[in-house]
C-alpha cells in the first residue's frame, strides 16, 4: 500500500516524471498503432548464424525506435527448420492475426475484423537489385498473405553516413568533415562497391554523390556482379589523380556472396572496409519504409524538439 507521497511499506515506489515543458521538451514517443501489420523482414542470402544475429539486431534498433512493433524474420534462402523462409512467415503471421480475431470474438469483445496487411515486408537491401526483389515479390504473392512489399533502403543521407563510419573504422578515411586529425591510410579515391546491375551501380551513385561530399574525395560506384566494373573504376579514380583507392561495399552484408569483396578489393589493388551490417541507420531505415505503409512517423528514442 502507498500513498501519494510514497510508500507505506518502505519499498521504492518508481512514480511518474511530470511531462516536460518548454522548447526543448522530449516528445511523447510513437507507438505503434494498435493492430499494425507485423514488420517482416525480408533477409536475401545463404542463411548462417551471423547473418540471423545481423538481422535480429536490425530487428531490435526498429524495435527501440517504435514500441509495441511486432516484427518477424523470414529468409529468402531459408530452410523452414532453422531458417524461416519469407513465404512461411507470413503464412504464420497472417494466421495468427485472423487467430487473435477469432479469439477476441468467441470472448466477447467487440472488434473490427482485421483490415488491410497483416505484414509489411521491407527488404534488407542497401539499393535495387531486380533478382533478389522478383523472388521475394514472388514470395509474398505465393504465400497468399496479402503483404504489402517496400522498396529497397537507399539511395539516402543516412547510408553515406554509414559509409563513412565503415571507412573510418577500417582507417581509410577521417572520421571528421573538419579534418581535425590526419589518418595516414586515407584514401583519395572510394570505388563504392554493390551489386545488382547497372540499376543498383546508378542508385549507388547517389548516395555516392552525398558520401563524396563528406570526405571531399571522389567517389564512383561499381558493380561487384559485373565483370571488369571494378578495375575499370578503379582505372578511371588513378587516371584522375587519386593514389590511394578504397573500396566501400554499398551492401548490408547478406546478400554478399561469400569472397566477392576480397576478389574485387585484390582486383582493385586497394584495401576495403566492411559492409554496412546493423549499423544504427540500417535499423532505422527498415522502419522508415515500414512506417511510410502505415502513414506514421516515428519519433527517434530520445531526440529533443526544437
Amino acid at each position: 500500500m502507498s500513498s501519494p507521497t510514497g510508500p507505506a511499506s518502505g519499498l521504492p515506489v518508481r512514480m511518474p516524471r511530470p511531462r516536460q515543458t518548454g522548447r526543448h521538451r522530449r516528445p511523447e514517443p510513437v507507438a505503434a498503432p494498435e493492430g499494425a501489420p507485423t514488420l517482416v523482414l525480408a533477409v536475401p542470402g545463404t542463411p548462417s548464424p551471423a547473418i540471423r544475429s545481423l538481422a535480429e539486431e536490425v530487428v531490435s534498433i526498429a524495435r527501440s525506435e517504435l514500441p509495441g512493433l511486432e516484427a518477424a524474420i523470414g529468409f529468402l534462402d531459408g530452410d523452414d527448420t532453422e531458417y524461416p523462409t519469407l513465404g512461411s512467415v507470413l503464412v504464420q503471421v497472417s494466421a495468427l492475426r485472423h487467430e487473435r480475431y477469432e479469439i477476441a470474438v468467441a470472448a466477447g469483445r467487440e472488434v473490427s475484423a482485421p483490415e488491410g496487411p497483416a505484414a509489411v515486408v521491407v527488404p534488407l537491401l542497401a539499393g535495387p537489385d531486380s533478382g533478389l526483389m522478383r523472388r521475394i515479390r514472388q514470395s509474398v504473392m505465393d504465400s497468399g498473405s496479402g503483404a504489402e512489399l517496400t522498396d529497397v533502403l537507399g539511395p539516402h543521407p543516412l547510408l553515406a553516413e554509414a559509409l563513412h563510419v565503415r571507412l573510418s573504422e577500417a582507417g581509410l578515411s577521417r572520421a571528421d568533415r573538419a579534418r581535425l586529425f590526419t589518418v595516414a591510410t586515407a584514401a583519395d579515391g572510394i570505388i563504392l562497391a554493390t551489386v545488382g546491375g547497372e540499376e543498383a551501380v546508378q542508385a549507388a551513385g547517389i548516395t555516392g554523390m552525398l558520401l563524396a561530399a563528406r570526405l571531399a574525395v571522389p567517389v564512383i560506384a561499381a558493380a561487384l556482379d559485373q565483370e571488369g566494373s571494378i578495375a575499370a573504376v578503379a582505372e578511371q579514380l588513378r587516371g584522375a589523380g587519386s593514389a590511394q583507392l578504397a573500396l566501400a561495399p554499398y551492401l548490408v552484408g547478406p546478400e554478399l556472396a561469400e569472397g566477392l569483396l576480397d576478389e574485387a578489393a585484390r582486383e582493385a589493388g586497394c584495401p576495403t572496409s566492411e559492409p554496412l551490417g546493423a549499423y544504427p541507420a540500417i535499423g532505422k531505415l527498415v522502419l522508415s519504409q515500414y512506417a511510410a505503409i502505415l502513414g506514421i512517423t516515428p519519433q527517434p528514442q530520445g531526440t529533443p524538439t526544437h
